[in-house]
């Protein structure tokens, strides 16, 4: 009996590989909010020498988000013995097939190599780590996302006025530090939008975005103070035009984007 050909999956099915030698316990609620954004997390692994006392940050919140802790004793002093066995799980369950996308979640640029090889097999790979992370390890991913963006939002004030400052649990996990906006890339942006744009100069913002990233991996608006791309644009008004255009199939609307003629 002949088999029945599977239909497409309508999410990524992610293997989400986590250091907890390099990543703050701080950024989880906001780390797998972001995750969702791309794809189911099939798999949640956490990696590092659970006997010390270092990773307990960690341990209070693996539980609630259904972590598998994996132990690796530190055999020799100096010698980071958990990046091998991440990238040993990662291999193993890149041959399994059943995956189209990996989350890594470190600041290590040993990485790097593990990600252009996950990336040669097809699959997307979603890099997580701060700011430091040296950019061999961010460009070797599709996508990068700074962890620090990931808690911005804790240090906002409550909503109806109250800012005044709650106190927290003496066991709670540190505050990464919010960071400080950095100025925008109008000029990649704009050289972009001469790029791609049709004979009219209007490109759509997914397009735009999707292509930025290419160039960029760590591109995100939140690092600009926005919440989104085309929060971004509107932002940026002197140098850009935004358009909504109606009557797609689907019945919703589609932003457009073009360099707003005489804008510097």
């Amino acid at each position: 009996m002949a088999l029945k050909p599977q239909a497409p999956r309508q999410q990524k099915h992610l293997a989400v590989l986590i250091d907890a030698d390099n990543a703050p316990a701080s950024i989880l609620e906001g780390l797998f909010e972001e995750i969702a954004k791309y794809g189911v997390a099939s798999v949640k692994r956490i990696y590092g020498d659970w006997t010390g006392p270092q990773l307990g940050s960690w341990k209070k919140v693996l539980l609630d988000h259904s972590i598998q802790p994996i132990q690796q004793f530190a055999y020799t002093k100096g010698k980071n013995a958990t990046d091998s066995a991440l990238i040993i799980d990662a291999m193993d369950l890149l041959y399994t097939r059943r995956f189209d996308g990996f989350c890594l979640v470190s600041s290590d640029s040993d990485f790097t190599r593990l990600a252009a090889r996950l990336r040669e097999e097809g699959l997307s790979v979603y890099g997580f780590g701060e700011e430091k992370t040296p950019k061999p390890f961010v460009v070797a991913c599709d996508k990068f996302i700074y962890t620090e963006i990931l808690r911005e939002g804790a240090a906002e004030p409550t909503a109806g006025g109250n800012d005044k400052a709650q106190p927290e649990p003496a066991d709670a996990p540190p505050r990464a530090a919010k960071p400080k906006a950095q100025k925008v890339p109008v000029e990649l942006i704009a050289k972009l939008i001469d790029d791609l744009s049709d004979d009219d100069g209007w490109i759509q913002l997914g397009v735009l975005g999707q292509n930025i990233t290419k160039l960029r991996p760590e591109f995100d608006a939140r690092l600009y103070g926005f919440r989104k791309l085309s929060d971004l644009i509107k932002g940026q008004s002197k140098r850009f035009e935004l358009q909504s255009r109606g009557g797609s199939a689907s019945g919703g609307e589609s932003l457009y984007v073009r360099n707003r003629k005489g804008g510097k």
